[in-house]
This record gives C-alpha cells, structure tokens and sequence, in this order.
C-alpha cells in the first residue's frame, strides 16, 4: 500500500476468469447493466483512475477525473496531451508515489481498472480491496486473463488470496445473467 492513498481495483471476468477475448477485447456479453452501475457509483468517489492503454471506463463523469494512463511510450511521468486531468506513467522510470505527484495526490482514493499488466502491477503495490465481478454465464476459452502473471490456470481470487486479501461474502449483482460480486480486503494486522 502506498502512503495514505487507499488502492482498490475494479475488474468484471468471464466463468472462466477472463477479462477480454482471444483478440484482447472485452466482449460485450461481458458487459452488464448491474455491473457497470456499480461500477459507475464507485467511480464517483474515487480521486484518481489508473489504468493502461487500451482500458477505459467510458462512463458520462469519465472526463472530470484525474487519471494515470501505464504506458512505455515515455520515459518516466509526461503530461497526457489527450487529457487534461491526466499523466503518463512509464512504473520502469518513475515511482507510483511520483506518478501521484505529479497529479497532486497526497492523499485519497485511486481505482485501478485495468488491463493484466497493471492490475499485476498493483497485486505488488498492494491492494487495500479489490472488487471482482463474474460474469457466470460468459465463457472466453483461450481468452486474456486479468493478471498477467502467474501460471496458467491460476485463479483471479488466487492471485488475490496471495497477495494478503480476503473475501468479503458474495453479492448478486444480476441474477438473471449470473452476475456476482466479491469485494476483497485487506487482512486486518494481527
């Protein structure tokens, strides 16, 4: 965990664990109405979005947030000339901490959104919770998974159990289409 900022991702995968399909997109049977309500909601309070190139959350308040966009295009921490509110962060040049900065974020919320390397990224950094919704009737056999390291077959709740969070108890967000929700937390310090 960094400084007082609280890091919490956001991700919805299919029954098999992927968040994207053999050509690294993210199909729309993924998507769901429920889901990205929630989504939405919490993205509402957050004080900063982090996510790579090609993820986004295409809500109506998507502009009005400050953002870090992972990218290898620059050397460490540069304006984002597409975006205001944003920076570009190379993590191989330049800390987390810096990238923050460099937004003027001492403090508060920072949602993690994706795609595998930077949800990878930040299972190092250190999660305080991570929200992980399931599509259970969507299947992407040969798919992306949401953490782009680790054996084959590893589990997103794997991964995250390793990491030192636990589940909260499940919540269905759409029964209809099998949408489920676990928050994961941080384990308390004994």
């Amino acid at each position: 965990m960094s400084g007082r900022r609280r890091i919490e991702g956001y991700a919805i995968v299919s029954a098999d664990g992927m968040i994207a399909d053999s050509h690294a997109v993210m199909p729309d049977a993924l998507k769901n109405e429920a889901d990205q309500r929630f989504f939405e909601r919490a993205l509402d309070h957050v004080d900063v979005v982090v996510h790579g190139r090609h993820s986004h959350e295409g809500q109506p308040n998507s502009a009005r947030r400050r953002r870090v966009t992972l990218t290898r295009s620059v050397g460490a921490i540069a304006p984002d000339s597409d975006n205001p509110k944003g920076v570009l962060w190379n993590p191989a040049g330049a800390s987390f901490d810096e990238a923050c900065a460099a937004l003027g974020l001492a403090d508060g919320l920072v949602a993690i959104i994706g795609g595998p390397v930077v949800f990878s990224l930040f299972l190092d950094i250190g999660y305080d919770r991570f929200c992980l919704s399931r599509s259970g009737k969507v299947a992407l056999p040969g798919g992306l998974p949401i953490f782009a390291e680790g054996p084959p077959g590893r589990s997103p709740e794997d991964a995250l159990r390793r990491s030192g969070l636990e589940p909260e108890p499940e919540r269905t967000l759409d029964a209809a289409n099998a949408v489920s929700l676990v928050c994961w937390r941080r384990k308390a310090s004994a």
